[in-house]
């Protein structure tokens, strides 16, 4: 994991996102924004299986980014989803609100035109650290 920093802003990158035009996660003070994470599983790929498959992989690999800048689901305070399908927002919530047992963040919810590598839903989130 690189850090490089700003006085009190800490631009960060991992082995996982190496290669790509943003950084992982930026962390100003005791906040940590995370980049949008796609449900892509280890070889790059979206993983197959429609929107659940896609939203249960892409909490995973917030959770495993999280854990990497210190901080976990439980201390996520807001969540951008963005969704290839407005339709699909029903299924994707219910996977999505599974990985909140104890308290559901903020959060916004929009469709796009398009995602990245032709991804259904892509979520960003704001967590606690420290």
């Amino acid at each position: 994991m690189e850090h490089s920093s700003s006085s009190d802003i800490e631009f960060r990158t991992s082995a996982e996102m190496a290669g790509l035009p943003f950084s992982e996660a930026v962390r100003v003070g005791n906040l940590l924004f995370l980049s949008g994470q796609l449900g892509r599983d280890n070889s790059g790929r979206v993983v197959p299986g429609g929107i659940a498959a896609e939203t249960q992989q892409t909490m995973e690999n917030i959770k495993a980014a999280l854990a990497r800048h210190g901080s976990s689901l439980d201390r996520v305070v807001k969540a951008t989803v963005f969704l290839a399908d407005m339709d699909e927002w029903a299924e994707m919530n219910r996977v999505y609100v599974a990985y909140f047992p104890e308290h559901l963040p903020a959060r916004s919810a929009l469709g796009a035109n398009g995602l990245a590598l032709g991804a259904r839903v892509e979520i960003e989130c704001i967590a606690v650290v420290g």
